[in-house]
């Protein structure tokens, strides 16, 4: 178990005075059966009034407006949580069955249907196609594949956009979590593997020390349906454990983002972000 400390701050400059803006923020984590939240807390300058509701997807969600005029935005988020491990295992579970089972939720079929931004490169469609063939577990063929992709790219800063696609992202072989994280999800809905994009932070280091402040930033992992939700962190080719806290799921980035808003003016904002992770036990 880990007790890990984390504090986000992010938030907009505008080079002239904004008349008003609208946001939501989904940057608190939540507790679940493998982490619990101590604490949390959601600071907004300038100062507005904040509704809080959990999302369809089960994200905690802050909406605020700021109606007054403002040069920046900043918003800070604080948590305190509780990770257990979530160890991975493969259910028995045959292909036709999964097919079947996973008709009988909502919540599973709409993780099958392909979004613009998770669409397969063909390539990549004949990789997942591949390995999915050589397995009668979806279970290990979903794994096979998330770890195959995460072999295949290069993580690497600044080649690829917040708008980029699982589909550009592979032509360029390059990319951040988020990347790997469409790309691993386009590939399991292609062989009929529910998945879902996940959202939230990891401790970069495993040999972490108690109390040292390090630098992290938001991460994205990808969880699958086979006969039970799992878990892989294909951008480092790692199981789910205790140094990943869950913020939100969705079908895709687009369902999940930190900070989303509009606001009144004509000129571009500067976003900016720093994220900080002490362990605490």
């Amino acid at each position: 178990m880990m007790r890990l400390r984390i504090e986000h701050a992010t938030g907009f400059t505008y080079p002239g005075d904004v008349s008003a803006s609208y946001n939501e923020a989904r940057m608190l984590p939540v507790s679940t059966e493998n982490q619990f939240v101590l604490s949390s807390s959601l600071d907004i300058e300038p100062s507005s009034s904040v509704n809080q509701y959990v999302d369809y997807f089960g994200t905690r969600v802050a909406s605020f407006d700021v109606l007054s005029g403002h040069t920046a935005l900043s918003i800070t988020a604080r948590s305190l949580v509780e990770v257990r491990p979530r160890p991975q295992d493969h259910p028995a579970i045959s292909w036709e069955a999964l097919a079947a089972e996973a008709q009988r939720a909502v919540s599973i079929v709409e993780m099958l249907a392909q979004s613009p931004r998770t669409a397969p490169h063909p390539e990549v469609v004949d990789l997942a196609r591949t390995i999915a063939a050589r397995h009668d577990s979806p279970a290990a063929a979903a794994h096979a594949i998330a770890v195959a992709i995460g072999e295949a790219m290069t993580y690497m800063y600044g080649v690829t956009g917040v708008q980029s696609t699982a589909a550009e992202s592979w032509e360029a072989r390059t990319g951040v979590c988020q990347d790997l994280a469409h790309i691993t999800i386009g590939a399991l809905r292609e062989v009929g593997i529910a998945a879902r994009y996940v959202s939230g932070y990891l401790h970069p280091d495993p040999e972490a020390e108690v109390g040292v402040a390090v630098t992290g930033e938001s991460h994205a992992w990808v969880e699958w349906f086979a006969g039970d939700w799992q878990g892989f962190d294909p951008t480092n080719n790692i199981e789910i454990g205790e140094r990943h806290v869950l913020v939100g799921r969705g079908r895709d980035y687009n369902d999940v983002p930190p900070l989303r808003g509009v606001y009144a003016g004509t000129f571009a904002s500067d976003l900016h972000v720093q994220v900080t992770i002490t362990r605490e036990a």
